[in-house]
């Protein structure tokens, strides 16, 4: 993998899809250069998933400092704002942060900055959690949709909940933000660009690798916990792998399910990456 030259002096940020290999970057980084490796995956600050997440290892972990992993309980709610305001402290400390993570919203906050905008009241999430996902994107105003992935429920409800809290449409809200905390020439902004079938081939053999990890086993101690409500219940393969507990699917239509949900997950993260990172660096793996 050809790398540039990074200044020791500078923050890094690796952005890249799922499956791509840029953890293995920033531990190389990390070992090489120095710096504390900073979680940039929603998915990854739940204390529940480490292996589903594919969170690093223990191992790993001894091997450089990591923070923001795993350390929000699964009924927490944990947004944009509140990873901006954990990660903004880490970027003060002597040593440089290497910023990771498939969530292209964390780090277009970090860069582009973000809206100040009021916390949602639980009657209004508890309205927005009962509402299909067809009359969410039909309450939302088209100029917020259009900046929007609709696929994605949790970002069309975000937009529904503060339209309705608010009054004002989240393009709006957007449209006032605030100066970036981190500009990217203050950082050295690395996003992968992973061809798709080699990236597919890798989903393939990684969840086959989770499930020999125990997996399983991690899904099947939270069985009692389980709420599709909830945002840690809704990392790919939790579903899928909860309904195979319940009985509803076998464990390799599971597996088959979450393999396919994950590439069309990475393929919304090629095209997020690709339109809106134009500024950054882009490395391809090796192949």
């Amino acid at each position: 993998m050809q790398i540039p030259d990074i200044p020791k002096d500078k923050p890094v940020l690796i952005a890249g899809p799922t499956a791509s290999g840029k953890s293995a970057l920033a531990l190389e980084i990390a070992e090489r250069d120095g710096g504390i490796i900073v979680n940039a995956d929603a998915s990854q600050v739940y204390d529940c998933w480490r292996i589903l997440t594919a969170r690093p290892s223990m191992e790993e972990e001894a091997r450089a400092t990591h923070r923001l992993y795993g350390h929000i309980r699964c009924t927490e709610a944990y947004s944009t704002g509140h990873w901006l305001r954990e990660v903004l402290p880490l970027l003060k400390r002597p040593r440089r942060a290497i910023i990771v993570g498939g969530t292209g919203l964390y780090f277009s906050a970090l860069t582009q900055g973000i809206a100040n905008i009021p916390p949602t009241p639980t009657e209004v999430r508890d309205h927005a959690d009962a509402l299909s996902h067809d009359a969410l994107i039909a309450a939302v105003d088209e100029r917020t949709l259009a900046g929007l992935d609709v696929k994605n429920r949790a970002r069309v409800q975000r937009a529904y909940e503060v339209q309705a809290t608010t009054g004002r449409t989240l393009a709006d809200w957007k449209a006032d933000t605030p100066p970036p905390e981190l500009p990217l020439s203050d950082a050295v902004p690395l996003v992968f660009d992973a061809p798709r079938d080699w990236l597919n081939a890798r989903i393939a053999r990684r969840f086959d690798q989770m499930l020999d990890m125990g997996a399983l086993e991690e899904v099947r101690a939270m069985l009692d916990q389980y709420d599709s409500a909830l945002p840690a219940f809704r990392a790919i393969g939790v579903p899928e792998l909860i309904a195979h507990l319940r009985g509803e699917l076998s464990l390799d239509d599971a597996r088959e399910r979450a393999t396919i949900a994950t590439r069309q997950f990475a393929k919304r993260q090629r095209t997020w990456f690709r339109a809106r990172m134009q500024g950054w660096t882009s490395v391809s793996p090796e192949t």
